[in-house]
């Protein structure tokens, strides 16, 4: 499991800035689970069947009537 990191430069970021915010509980780690739990990084091994169902997803785009606009 040394290949899935625990924190990355990403969350060291946003834990910084959440806790410049005002957060008190909001360390690298935290923030990590928080990103894994949102889709926000796909950190399954390759070897893993996941993995490549969430690639080929997110190459899909978005879904009919659904706009990547924010």
């Amino acid at each position: 499991m040394s290949e899935v990191p625990a924190r990355t430069a990403e969350s060291d970021a946003m834990s910084r800035d959440l806790l410049h915010r005002g957060f008190k509980f909001a360390g690298s780690t935290i923030c990590y689970a928080l990103m894994q739990a949102t889709g926000m990084v796909n950190d399954h091994l390759v070897t893993c069947s996941r993995h490549a169902e969430l690639i080929s997803t997110y190459r899909l785009g978005p879904v009919d009537g659904e706009t990547d606009e924010l």
